[in-house]
């Protein structure tokens, strides 16, 4: 059966129903205005730039790269042997760059 794409989607009768203040009374029950966001803390996890970090410790430890494991010399990221796509010029890649 073949279909009629400019033909409107929607009866007379159903359009009329759909008046602006109905759709926004609709919208307004849906939404509402109060965000559950507490700004100090969201505000603590951003770091200005040019900011003194001068007085701030790593507290990580470093651990070298393991037998297993390698660097891409193309993202220079640290993986696993197992994601070693092939070597350039003696320099591994692994398999996300390669891609």
């Amino acid at each position: 059966m073949a279909t009629d794409y400019d033909a409107p989607r929607k009866q007379d009768e159903e359009l009329k129903e759909d008046s602006l203040e109905q759709l926004g009374a609709r919208r307004s029950d849906h939404q509402s205005n109060s965000v559950d966001e507490d700004e100090t803390e969201a505000a603590e996890g951003f770091e200005l730039p040019g900011a003194d970090l001068s007085n701030v410790e790593l507290s990580v430890a470093v651990v070298p790269p393991q037998d297993d494991e390698f660097t891409c010399s193309s993202c220079f990221l640290v993986h696993h042997r197992s994601q070693l796509a092939y070597e350039e010029n003696g320099l591994p890649v692994c398999t996300e760059c390669a891609s």
